[in-house]
């Protein structure tokens, strides 16, 4: 029996909605991450790009747990001596809350150069209107049936 290596001209993609006010942030990730990936797919190769495309809508409405709005922070360097900048995920969220959900989910996926192929993959969007309703979307709910 010999082992199953995907080719890239094999690879069909789908597309999911998955609801940011359903879960909290960290879960989310993990589970836009792994669609991003393919590696819920019995076709997964490591070297390949097998992934599908995600819509996450609602991320306004984003579940956080604990003291985290406060307790973490988000930091960017100018690259000029000072230019360290920090701003907590409660700013952030009032802010721009799309960036928090593109952070995590960078953070998930393995750092090599499939990495910004699967991220243009991903779609984030702060209400609940997106405009791929010609991919005819299918909605995930996250812990539970389709």
């Amino acid at each position: 029996m010999k082992t199953f290596s995907a080719k890239p001209t094999d690879v069909t993609r789908k597309w999911y909605i998955l609801d940011a006010s359903q879960v909290t942030l960290g879960r989310l990730a993990t589970f836009a991450a792994s669609l991003l990936m393919g590696k819920g797919k019995p076709s997964f190769t490591k070297h390949i790009d097998v992934g599908d495309y995600v819509i996450v809508i609602n991320t306004d409405k984003l579940k956080i747990t604990g003291n985290k709005t406060d307790g973490k922070k988000y930091y960017s360097h100018s690259g000029y001596p000072g230019g360290l900048r920090e701003i907590t995920l409660g700013k952030q969220l009032k802010k721009d809350s799309t960036k928090i959900i593109e952070h995590a989910v960078r953070g998930m996926l393995p750092a090599n150069k499939l990495r910004p192929a699967r991220l243009s993959r991903l779609n984030i969007y702060e209400g609940s209107e997106h405009n791929h309703d010609a991919q005819k979307p299918e909605l995930l709910i996250i812990g539970g049936n389709k």
